[in-house]
């Protein structure tokens, strides 16, 4: 009946998608979208539940979530292509803790990484340095495809939540939990008949 009987409106790809954009920036150490990505993630749940049990409020929050989701990914987007003054080689990402990069600068599609030894220079003995020369395509555009797929995808889930919700709201104004369908009153008034009142009447 309705949309009680049909699929969830947040198939696998929307949880596949948030889970694999959190693998890469947890191995790349980028602290600030971890926890976008986290809380993505709880807001998909969100959604996914209140489907299953009937919740139109939670499959809202989750309509609402998307639009702050795509703002996000258009700052990362912005971040890596470096508009308006950002720089990809700043910390912002990771809070200004540490000078980690996305994963993808050291490991993207044919990159070679080289260690050179600098203990010859002094106060940097036992150190490294590290060159990645070879990759076919730069950092910065997997991280904005990447973002780019979020952001389709979230619209899609956008759609599907505000038609589910419509469904539901349907739903709740032609179903009455009461009565049922029952289209006669709950309550009936036994009047008599005017005949007999002005029969009363004239006794």
């Amino acid at each position: 009946c309705g949309c009680r009987s049909c699929n969830s409106p947040f198939p696998s790809p929307f949880q596949l998608a948030a889970l694999e954009r959190q693998v890469f920036d947890f191995l790349g150490y980028q602290w600030a979208p971890i926890l976008a990505n986290f809380l993505h993630i709880i807001i998909v749940i969100l959604g996914l539940f209140g489907t299953i049990q009937y919740r139109p409020r939670y499959i809202v929050v989750y309509a609402i979530w998307t639009a702050i989701w795509v703002t996000w990914n258009i700052f990362i987007i912005c971040f890596y292509l470096e508009v308006g003054g950002l720089s990809k080689d700043s910390e912002l990402l990771t809070f200004n803790i540490s000078r980690h990069q996305s994963w993808w600068s050291e490991n993207g599609p044919g990159c070679v990484r080289k260690e050179a030894s600098m203990s010859g220079i002094k106060g940097l003995d036992n150190h490294s340095y590290i060159s990645v020369i070879g990759c076919a395509l730069e950092y910065r555009y997997i991280e904005v495809m990447h973002s780019s797929f979020q952001i389709l995808i979230a619209l899609v889930g956008f759609v599907y939540a505000c038609y589910v919700v419509s469904v539901f709201t349907e739903e709740e104004d032609s179903f009455d939990f009461i009565g049922g369908f029952d289209p006669f009153p709950l309550y009936h008034v036994n009047e008599k008949p005017t005949n007999l009142l002005f029969k009363q009447t004239y006794l």
